[in-house]
């Protein structure tokens, strides 16, 4: 059907990843798995260190229960791996998309700007590539149902690749007992992810961090909010942009737009009339509060 470029943060020996790759390879598609040789979560989109003289190592794995994937362990996190990929490090056709995880952890809320997982799906659409993120949230046994996740991927999978280029979807599925598929629906980013960092030390030479489960009220349209009830989510996210905010009167029809980019995607907005740099922030460059429902009008499911 497709070539995939699967990856994640939890590296090559990663459950996860080995149950998605199976169960992509299983619907069809054509899969290469590149993937870090050792644990990279955090990492966002870092790419690691970048040096131009020197090698950046790289094996062949094979994948558990898996031995006709291609499969490729390198020393750099998920963001890097994607990166080689799509540069032809691993030879073979062009991918048509991008898979990252499945992590072991949901990534909700703004906090997915530090995932790994998150960052390996939001490079892809900086190369101009479609990609999805996966993450399964932990059960209270400590038993992970990478099936169900597996299968969710799978079919939010055939979706994405009948998107446009640079489309990216965050998928997160809760933590439900075995056997059992949850419902899949849209959701808003929460103001907060599932945990939150906390410190919870400090002396000479050493600070100490724990993670802690977030127990503020949120949006009951957020990703955070529905996991926590059960239902798996799925968010549409754009990386790099600029901010501009919509006029008071709202956006204008795409075909109001100069194309010579005097007036921007807001219609009426004259962005060379805005001096820079020492002026004051305008009005028009106010951050789009996902959380705020005059910010944002996704396009509803038909």
């Amino acid at each position: 059907m497709a070539r995939l470029l699967v990856t994640n943060d939890d590296g090559i020996h990663g459950p996860g990843l080995h149950a998605l790759a199976r169960a992509l390879e299983a619907d069809g598609h054509d899969v290469v798995v590149v993937a870090p040789d050792y644990d990279a979560s955090g990492t966002s989109a870092s790419l690691g260190r970048f040096d131009l003289r020197g090698h950046l190592p790289v094996q062949q794995a094979e994948l558990p229960g898996a031995p006709g994937i291609e499969a490729w362990a390198l020393a750099g996190p998920p963001a890097m791996c994607v990166l080689a990929a799509v540069l032809g490090g691993f030879g073979g056709p062009e991918p048509e998309a991008i898979v990252s995880g499945i992590n072991a952890g949901a990534n909700t809320g703004r906090a997915i700007l530090h995932s790994g997982t998150v960052g390996a799906a939001l490079t892809a659409q900086n190369f101009g590539y479609r990609g999805l993120a996966v993450s399964l949230a932990e059960r209270d046994d400590d038993e992970w149902e990478w099936d169900c996740a597996s299968h969710l991927a799978v079919e939010v999978t055939r979706r994405l690749l009948e998107a446009p280029l640079r489309a990216t979807l965050n998928l997160n599925v809760p933590a439900v007992p075995s056997g059992v598929t949850p419902p899949l629906r849209w959701a808003r980013l929460a103001s907060f992810g599932t945990v939150r960092s906390s410190m919870t030390g400090a002396e000479e030479g050493a600070l100490q961090f724990e993670l802690v489960a977030v127990d503020q009220e949120l949006r009951h349209d957020t990703d955070t909010a529905m996991i926590r009830e059960g239902i798996a989510t799925l968010t549409a996210l754009g990386g790099l942009a600029e901010v501009w905010a919509s006029p008071p009167d709202g956006p204008a029809d795409a075909a109001d737009a100069d194309p010579g980019g005097v007036t921007g995607p807001t219609g009426g907005l004259h962005v060379e009339a805005h001096a820079a740099p020492g002026d004051d922030l305008s009005p028009a460059h106010l951050f789009a509060d996902p959380e705020v429902a005059d910010h944002l009008h996704p396009r509803r499911p038909d």
